[in-house]
């Protein structure tokens, strides 16, 4: 899509076309249909401007709720945040006290429309058509008087005053591969020490399989999940940084664990006991599975792998409970029949410090029990031996 594609979606006729399309969700078995009627309507590029916002405004949709009225190229929605995510960072600009917030990297807006409810905001950009969308979907949310766009190469551009700094770099190259260095990120990482000399707030969002070695010693980080999905990670510095090195945080309700409730003591690793903790991917990212494993007094399987066992049940949004049924050394053979005399016809298969395959797995246990009769089972290892973990989930 070029500018002036975006800009002839802005158009009353644009808009008119983008809405007769939206009135049918478009499928796999509607695509080629509706594109052929477009393309008989339109010229090739304002056809495949409207074709495209469409399906991206669909796709957005369990990100931004307002999407149904955005704009967004593939690649920048792929890198977006949630709402839910960029509401919770804002949030702590707003608590800060940030009045003025430059958001480098903004991208389509994503974190700058929610930002703006807390400051007034420069989004940096150095594609415009990104920037004009930014434009637009800050002004969706009711704020495009508080943003300001700016395009420019954040390598070469002098940093200005601002309160708050939020820094999004590019983490995939022009073909969509992800970045796993942040010495690969565009620009670098390095770029936000430049702009710490101007703000007293600085936070930068940085992939949740950072490396921890390449974490820096005087951020904080802090490893997002929403609906139990590990989203991202988080550096707050300065200002920003707490008394923690290490956060997990999960929303959309909030809940958060830091390394100051790490116990003082290793966590005793055990035989299995009569429940399993499968602690949420931001726990086991931030190193914080000891934290949990002392607020439920539980133990762990193995010194390696992050399942806790207890032989109480206890809600916690950190962790799923499981009710273990039996252990088992890993026997293929055995673990057929186990669930065979027990008619079970479906299984979800979980692993952690296993090399074992679950789809190939599944298809060897043949099952042709109840199809209504579930188990979960582990592939995991207990004090170094490789077992299987046979249970059900706690509701």
């Amino acid at each position: 899509m070029t500018l002036d594609d975006f800009y002839f979606l802005l158009t009353e006729a644009g808009q008119k076309w983008l809405a007769d399309t939206a009135v049918t969700p478009i499928t796999p078995q509607n695509h080629l249909q509706i594109a052929a009627r477009l393309r008989q309507e339109l010229p090739p590029a304002q056809a495949q401007a409207v074709l495209e916002t469409v399906l991206l405004r669909q796709k957005a949709a369990v990100k931004f709720s307002r999407a149904e009225r955005m704009f967004f190229t593939r690649a920048a929605l792929e890198q977006a945040s949630s709402e839910a995510v960029s509401g919770y960072r804002a949030e702590r600009f707003r608590q800060a006290g940030c009045q003025r917030a430059a958001d480098l990297g903004c991208g389509i807006g994503g974190d700058a429309l929610v930002l703006a409810t807390a400051a007034e905001v420069t989004g940096v950009e150095w594609d415009p058509l990104r920037l004009a969308m930014a434009q637009e979907n800050v002004r969706v949310y009711g704020h495009g008087g508080r943003f300001h766009p700016l395009q420019a190469d954040l390598q070469a551009l002098t940093p200005f005053t601002a309160d708050g700094v939020f820094f999004d770099p590019g983490r995939r190259d022009e073909q969509g591969r992800r970045f796993y260095s942040v010495h690969q990120y565009q620009p670098p990482l390095a770029l936000v020490d430049r702009w710490r000399e101007v703000a007293e707030y600085t936070a930068v969002k940085v992939s949740p399989g950072i490396h921890y070695d390449e974490i820096p010693p005087d951020a904080e980080i802090e490893f997002i999940s929403l609906h139990g999905e590990v989203k991202e990670g988080v550096l707050w510095y300065d200002g920003f940084r707490t008394e923690a090195a290490r956060r997990a945080t999960l929303l959309p309700e909030g809940h958060t664990l830091t390394s100051n409730d790490l116990p003082e003591e290793e966590t005793a690793v055990t035989s299995p006991k009569l429940y399993l903790y499968e602690p949420d991917g931001a726990v086991i990212r931030a190193h914080l599975v000891q934290a949990l494993a002392w607020q439920l007094n539980a133990t762990l399987l193995d010194a390696e792998i992050a399942y806790l066992t207890s032989d109480a049940a206890q809600d916690t949004p950190f962790a799923r409970c499981f009710r273990l049924e039996d252990v088992l050394p890993f026997q293929l053979k055995r673990l057929r029949r186990y669930l065979q005399a027990r008619n079970v016809g479906h299984v979800t298969i979980k692993k952690r410090g296993s090399p074992l395959d679950p789809d190939k797995l599944r298809q060897q246990l043949r099952l042709r029990g109840d199809r209504r009769i579930h188990r979960v089972l582990f592939l995991t290892q207990v004090k170094g031996e490789a077992a299987v973990l046979i249970g059900q989930e706690e509701r």
